[in-house]
């Protein structure tokens, strides 16, 4: 466990502190051998080629828009369950969620146009671990 890591998935539910970032951010393609755009959030490399996640002022014009909301609680890498609950709580509202883990947060990218059902519902999530 990283120093100062959380694991308990309870710990972990009540300590999330959902953040909704006020940027708007696209998934973009990557071609062979181009240069990471400096903006890029994130980059992924899958066996069908590399994808970007970008600001989405500079990505192009069109492509889905989705908005970040950051998990303040220093999740531990080896926690079991975070991923599960989150999930699972959007996805019973309808709420389409991309998670991609950090060394010390986890990043949830949700459609632009339920940003705030999905911060409510987190929000909700997390008083409901409260005793």
């Amino acid at each position: 466990m990283k120093a100062g890591s959380v694991r308990d998935l309870k710990a972990l539910l009540l300590g999330m502190r959902p953040a909704l970032g006020a940027r708007a951010y696209v998934f973009v393609p990557l071609a062979e051998g181009a240069v990471i755009p400096q903006t890029a959030f994130a980059l992924v490399r899958e066996e069908e080629g590399a994808c970007c996640i970008l600001p989405a002022e500079a990505g192009p014009a069109g492509a889905p828009r989705f908005a970040r909301i950051t998990l303040q609680v220093h999740s531990d890498l080896e926690a079991v369950g975070l991923t599960a609950a989150v999930a699972s709580t959007l996805a019973a509202e309808g709420i389409a969620c991309n998670i991609v883990a950090g060394l010390y947060h986890d990043h949830l990218f949700v459609p632009w146009d339920k940003r705030e059902a999905a911060l409510a519902r987190l929000e909700a999530l997390s008083l409901d671990q409260q005793p």
